[in-house]
């Protein structure tokens, strides 16, 4: 029993004194809390300004031409000659390429062999029923006369008929052979491959050359592309939060890096009214007028549309902008107290570097580093002050090897 009572004494003993050393590190861990919060921290502080603001998205996007097609035969055969290259201009009518057209050359010769004999045979045709014509009057008179018979009569109205009939099909055997002629004609000039009408402009040109002379071609088989770029498509894709801020006509600057610190001029033109579903964005188009010629379709663009602009607006750096306990604000330094206030604040316009505080009214200076260590009411070192507190402790101290040069003018 005593070897219990003594264990048992030994043992309350032994956690009173663990819950005493625990006390006394919970203290020790507050004060050292509470001598960091009220340590100073160095901090570097900007101006409130009242100045002009600019809301620019910036996107980047590839340059397309106004229009683009593809020219290619519509029958088959040799492509005997080219007349244009890569980079020629061209115009609506112009005459591209030539196929071998032997082959519709003779089928034009025989339709309009075969339309000759059509127009003898209706000429023909003509002269019999105005014979038959004559012999049914003949025969009606005489039948008048009771020279002819009745059987007589109805022989020659018989023949006229026939005469009729057959003159109605070699009309429509005429226009067959016609209609056969054209569409050989048709087909001839198939072989003959020319720009198409087109509201052509001077910057009209042959972007890609796809075959040379002597293939054989197949149908719609690509030939050249024709490309107008005396205006050009700069596509961009917009994300969600800026695809309410774009509406036609807005002004657009465009650059590329084929010409460095020279911009060009454009109009947004179309938006798409639906949003790509994986990527949340949608597609711009802006016009670019060419009449140099300097850009070109696939070049690399970047593209920046202004949103809006303030004139006089309340502005910040945007590195001052925080979030403290999920509020965004500002810290606000009071320099002649050496405290930093946090101060709530909606935000307007931000245009990557400069922030517009809507409200509340600001005057002062604001933190714009080092307020991720700040609290509300922290005591700050301002960076202008820590250098010159800095060289004036090396200063006092001359066993500093490092000390700057700088430190030692003007002391005894």
């Amino acid at each position: 029993m005593k070897k219990i009572l003594i264990t048992v004494i030994f043992l309350v003993g032994l956690g009173f004194l663990g819950w005493q050393i625990y006390q006394k590190v919970t203290d020790s861990r507050k004060d050292t809390v509470r001598k960091q919060r009220n340590i100073a921290v160095a901090v570097e502080v900007a101006p409130v300004e009242k100045a002009p603001i600019r809301e620019i998205g910036s996107y980047t996007g590839s340059l397309y031409p106004l229009s683009e097609f593809v020219l290619a035969p519509k029958i088959s055969g040799r492509l005997e000659k080219i007349f244009v290259d890569i980079g020629d201009t061209v115009k609506s009518g112009q005459l591209v390429a030539v196929l071998d057209d032997d082959e519709y050359r003779q089928e034009v010769s025989q339709v309009q062999a075969e339309l000759e004999v059509a127009r003898a045979n209706l000429q023909e045709r003509k002269n019999t029923l105005e014979n038959a014509k004559r012999e049914h009057e003949r025969t009606i008179a005489l039948w008048k006369k009771k020279i002819a018979s009745e059987s007589e009569l109805d022989s020659a109205d018989s023949e006229n008929k026939i005469q009729q009939a057959k003159m109605r099909v070699a009309v429509a055997q005429v226009s067959q052979k016609e209609a056969a002629l054209r569409m050989a004609n048709i087909r001839l000039s198939y072989a003959r491959i020319k720009v198409v009408e087109i509201n052509s402009s001077e910057h009209t040109v042959v972007g890609e050359r796809f075959v040379d002379e002597g293939a054989m071609m197949a149908p719609n088989m690509p030939i050249v592309s024709i490309l107008d770029i005396g205006k050009l498509i700069a596509v961009i894709h917009v994300i969600e939060r800026d695809y309410p801020k774009i509406r036609p006509e807005l002004e657009a600057v465009v650059s590329t890096d084929a010409y460095p610190g020279r911009t060009f001029s454009g109009k947004v033109t179309r938006m798409a009214p639906v949003l790509k579903e994986k990527s949340r964005e949608a597609r711009v188009e802006i016009e670019i007028p060419n009449e140099q010629g300097l850009l070109k379709p696939g070049m690399f663009i970047r593209v920046e549309i202004q949103f809006g602009q303030r004139e006089n607006a309340t502005v910040v750096p945007a590195a001052a902008l925080i979030k403290l306990n999920g509020t965004q604000g500002v810290f606000l330094a009071d320099v002649q107290e050496k405290k930093a206030r946090f101060v709530p604040v909606t935000i307007g316009i931000v245009n990557g570097t400069r922030a517009e505080v809507l409200d509340p009214p600001l005057t002062g200076a604001v933190v714009t580093l080092g307020h991720h260590l700040l609290e509300d009411g922290a005591a700050i070192i301002l960076s202008d002050q820590i250098s010159v507190t800095g060289a004036a402790e090396k200063a006092g101290n001359p066993g500093k090897r490092d000390r700057p040069a700088s430190a030692d003018k003007g002391k005894p």
